[in-house]
This record gives structure tokens, C-alpha cells and sequence, in this order.
């Protein structure tokens, strides 16, 4: 069972998909994920990539982010999300877009469209974070400052396969283990800073 730790819709039961083809991430580590960042959460714009059920995106509005966009290119996940945007009474700041995540990362940099935190959980046996990585800083998704949280299997970012322009805006990269789950939490450089 899913459901909304904290915040204003704190214990709202979540719909989820039925079968394996969807792995949530574990209340364990989504409790792991927001404790580590849910002091800078008020009113943030979030983006959960490759959605689910829409649990992060929603856990970050119930926390106070002002805004989620939820992508995923699987029409039950689309049916899902909005059925838990309805239960949590979280829709109105919710955008949910049916997408394969390269088009999506590319439309949205075309637009010049920017978040705060991008949540991406994508499929475990393709191992995407290191490409994922390259194509949200190319399309310049996040903020300057901004913070993307790269769930996945492997135990070590291969940052060997991320190239130099774009590791040359990265401040930081943390490892995290929350459960038998892995984060890498990629801050980016905020230039106004320096």
C-alpha cells in the first residue's frame, strides 16, 4: 500500500498499477528522499519523470512544492495519476503530460521550461541515469541551483560516460542508499552565486 506520508494530504491511500511492469519506489526510501529535502521544498516546482502512480511529484506537493509536472508514456500510469491527484485534491497544481521522457526533455528545453527538483525513476535494467543526466542539463531542465535525485540499481554513477560540458555544471554529486534502493542526488552550479 502507497500512500502520502506527510503534509496536507498526509495518509491518502495511492492507486497503483496492478503487476510487476511498475516498480515504486519504497516508503522506505521516499521517506529517505524527502527527509533530505524537505526544508527546501516551499513553493518549488517538481518534476516527476517516468511517474508511476505520480507518488513522489505528489508526496512534494502535500509537502509544499507549488507546482508537479508528471511524465510517463504509459497510458494506465497517465489514468493512475490523475485518479491520485483526485484523492489528494492536488490537481489544480498538477500538469500531467503523456510523454516518452526524450521527447518530453526535449520539448520542455525548447520551451525554456525550468525545475527546482527533477525525480527520475527509470526502468532499473537500462541503467539510464548517466544519459538521463546529460539530456536534462543539455536541455537546461534545471534551475540553476536546482537539484535532480537519479533513482537506480547501480551502486556507482558511471560519470565517465557523462560528457565534461556537462558535468562542468554540476556542483555536487551524493550517493544515497535508502532500502536496496540507490539515489544520486546531482546538484547543479547556481552562477548567480559566484
Amino acid at each position: 500500500m502507497m500512500r502520502i506520508i506527510t503534509g496536507k494530504a498526509k495518509g491518502v491511500r495511492l492507486a497503483t498499477l496492478p503487476g510487476d511492469s511498475v516498480r515504486p519506489t519504497t516508503e522506505m526510501a521516499k521517506e529517505g528522499v524527502f527527509s533530505a529535502i524537505q526544508f527546501d521544498l516551499e513553493n518549488t516546482s517538481f518534476l516527476d519523470l517516468f511517474a508511476g502512480s505520480g507518488q513522489m511529484g505528489l508526496e512534494a506537493l502535500s509537502r509544499g512544492a507549488k507546482e508537479a509536472t508528471f511524465v510517463d508514456c504509459s497510458e494506465d500510469s497517465i489514468a493512475v495519476i490523475r485518479k491520485n491527484a483526485e484523492k489528494t485534491r492536488l490537481s489544480s497544481q498538477c500538469r500531467i503530460v503523456r510523454s516518452e521522457y526524450g521527447e518530453y526533455i526535449k520539448a520542455a528545453g525548447k520551451r525554456g521550461k525550468q525545475f527546482d527538483f527533477i525525480f527520475a525513476d527509470p526502468p532499473y535494467e537500462k541503467d539510464l541515469a548517466p544519459e538521463l543526466l546529460k539530456r536534462l542539463v543539455k536541455a537546461g531542465l534545471p534551475k540553476p541551483g536546482g537539484l535532480l535525485i537519479l533513482e537506480t540499481a547501480n551502486p556507482v554513477l558511471e560519470t565517465e560516460k557523462i560528457p565534461e560540458s556537462v558535468m562542468e555544471q554540476v556542483e555536487s554529486i551524493k550517493p544515497y542508499q535508502f532500502s536496496k534502493c540507490h539515489f544520486y542526488f546531482v546538484r547543479m552550479k547556481n552562477e548567480e552565486e559566484e
